[in-house]
């Protein structure tokens, strides 16, 4: 009787522990990369001895949790580290082109210098009318203002860029100090409990967090502790079973990115190919070139604009005439208007009265010899094309990483409709063994009433 007392209570604390199990799987189901655990039950064997130097295992005594099995799938796991880093690099880019687009068309540059040029023209039809000139010099403040406007905007967006890279720097030495803690927990964790599946749980976790800002190549050890390099096989080490790196980001004036991992006193260039890092480095490059070309047409403008003034007459008579624009040398863009007076713009040539226009044929010759609303469409048409390019490459993206998520879910996801079976199944195996002890203490209860 006593051994079917320990047979009964062997079956309630391992279903127990099966119950327990199979509950926390349906708690979890929608807990982003919780992988799906399953109790290991084990007959209890008893050795026996039958003969001089013989032993036998006796079965039917029992049975026990051996321990908690996680499902996982190493390398479905590295597919989707790999197609989020490549999904993170592209959305990454996304969004800082739609930033571009964004600053070369929120302050309508491109209608403002369609307008002054189009008030020169009026100006030339009646040179001595002072309408068509007050519409020309406000129309040269609108533009000064949109070129100045513009300008700051592709500023914001790449000292935001740069904020956005430091951020991410932060993140990933953050990510790389958590993972080697992860790595010591493992060390002294049992195996296969319930704590161990936890800990790789977590390493995953913070393995795809870190894919999302770098491309990375990961390695484990028997124990599941995780070393991570970041741009490669070959790249700087992030993190391992002893210590974690730190990372920095560094962008100058003029779009170049530096990434450095530092470690034990040495620092080594990080060369990302994936991840956020990869699409930051992109943008950068982009936003630097927008304000280059952006720079050269502002200078070229206000240059262009005040020599035609020089070239010619005032409304009063006065040669040369006044320039309209300013500009900060450090910073093109930043134009200023010099002029306030209508009557200052430089319609005549020399010599003509102030009924003459043939000054203004210089400008228009500037229009069309500057090319500056064919540069700054031909700018934001190259933006938006690459733009809409991007959005295609990041819908491709998304579609390939989740089905590289689909793939790894099918094995360590956790299936609610298998969970229901595994607990009515483990519940009816808690109850027949609830049923072996009460049998046999009905059983010892009846022989004790005989005595």
């Amino acid at each position: 009787m006593s051994d079917m007392l320990s047979i009964g209570a062997s079956g309630l604390r391992a279903y127990q522990t099966a119950l327990s199990t199979t509950s926390d799987n349906i708690a979890n189901a929608g807990t982003a990369g919780f992988s799906r655990r399953t109790a290991t039950i084990e007959e209890i064997a008893k050795a026996n001895r039958v003969g001089l130097g013989q032993t036998t295992n006796l079965v039917g005594n029992g049975a026990y949790a051996s321990g908690i099995a996680r499902s996982e799938d190493s390398f479905r796991a590295a597919d989707v580290r790999r197609t989020s880093s490549d999904l993170a690099r592209t959305e990454t880019g996304v969004v800082w082109l739609d930033r571009i687009e964004g600053a070369l068309g929120g302050n309508k540059l491109d209608e403002r210098l369609t307008a002054f040029f189009n008030a020169a023209t009026g100006v030339a039809a009646d040179p001595a009318a002072s309408a068509p000139r007050a519409v020309m010099l406000e129309t040269a403040s609108s533009l000064a203002a949109a070129f100045t406007g513009t300008g700051n905007a592709l500023a914001g967006a790449a000292s935001d860029l740069a904020g956005t890279g430091r951020d991410a720097a932060d993140q990933l030495s953050g990510l790389s100090a958590s993972l080697v803690k992860v790595n010591d927990g493992l060390a002294r964790a049992d195996t296969n409990s319930a704590g161990r599946a936890q800990l790789l749980d977590e390493r995953d976790r913070l393995l795809e967090s870190m894919s999302a800002i770098t491309d990375v190549s990961v390695s484990t050890d028997s124990i599941g502790r995780a070393t991570v390099r970041a741009g490669g096989t070959a790249g700087p080490i992030l993190a391992d079973v002893e210590s974690a790196s730190t990372v920095t980001f560094v962008m100058n004036d003029s779009g170049a990115t530096s990434i450095a991992v530092h470690r034990n006193g040495i620092t080594q260039p990080l060369n990302a190919s994936g991840g956020a890092f990869a699409g930051i480095s992109d943008a950068a490059g982009r936003i630097a070139s927008a304000r280059e070309t952006l720079n050269t047409m502002a200078q070229s403008f206000v240059d262009g604009v005040n020599a035609v003034q020089a070239n010619g007459a005032d409304l009063n008579g006065k040669t040369p005439a006044d320039p309209i624009f300013a500009t900060d040398p450090a910073n093109p863009t930043t134009i200023t208007m010099v002029m306030n007076d209508p009557k200052g713009i430089a319609a005549a040539s020399v010599g003509e009265g102030t009924r003459g226009n043939g000054n203004l044929a210089a400008l228009t010759e500037l229009r069309a010899s500057g090319g500056y609303e064919t540069t700054l469409d031909d700018l934001t048409t190259a933006n938006a094309a690459a733009l809409q390019s991007r959005s295609s490459v990041a819908s491709a993206q998304s579609a390939i990483r989740d089905a590289a998520v689909a793939a790894r879910d099918s094995v360590t996801g956790v299936d609610l409709d298998e969970e229901a079976v595994d607990l009515i199944r483990f519940q009816q195996a808690y109850q027949a063994s609830s049923r072996v002890i009460q049998v046999a203490r009905d059983t010892l209860n009846a022989i004790f009433e005989i005595f």
